[in-house]
């Protein structure tokens, strides 16, 4: 025979494992969602600093082109394109 006390205090303790479980897995969820939001704006800043990286380059290209005079194989070459 169990006694109601000794089922009660069984039950108890299995719903307070069930809710530390939940608690547990709702924290690991939390931490995945923070984990997957500091990955998307570390891959979105590396994104925004190989754009800029970019750009500052073809600007100084530009600046290069710009300053330099063409040649008649150049000249030549665009006469061609355009035709």
């Amino acid at each position: 025979r169990v006694k109601k006390g000794k089922r009660r205090r069984e039950a108890e303790r299995e719903e307070r494992k069930k809710e530390k479980e939940k608690e547990e897995r709702e924290t690991r969820r939390k931490e995945r969602k923070k984990e997957k939001r500091r990955e998307r704006k570390k891959r979105r800043e590396k994104k925004e600093k190989e754009k800029e990286k970019k750009e500052r380059r073809e600007r100084r290209e530009k600046k290069k082109k710009r300053g330099k005079k063409k040649g008649k194989k150049e000249k030549k070459k665009e006469r061609e394109c355009s035709r």
